[in-house]
């Protein structure tokens, strides 16, 4: 019997910084409603992703995926450059 593994989590977003080697920061954009005064606000996740051709650079539009540990702050890996 052999266990199906789930579909993985996917984001798109911009990449930030393409400073470090093999590793890029991608910024994903989510309205949020405010509870109280139910006012659409803009929140801001930072992700570490691995990028292993360095094929992204800074303002790039990316698509990462969630994948196990690769590094203390690492647990994405790049899937595409959008645009």
């Amino acid at each position: 019997m052999t266990k199906k593994r789930s579909k993985r989590k996917t984001v798109i977003g911009v990449v930030t910084s393409d400073k470090m080697l093999k590793t890029i920061t991608v910024q994903s954009e989510k309205l949020v409603k405010h509870p109280r005064y139910g006012k659409y606000v803009k929140r801001v996740t930072a992700y570490k992703a691995h990028d292993e051709e360095n094929k992204a650079s800074n303002g790039n539009k990316v698509e990462i995926a969630e994948t196990r540990p690769l590094s203390k702050t690492k647990r994405w890996k790049l899937v595409r450059v959008v645009k």
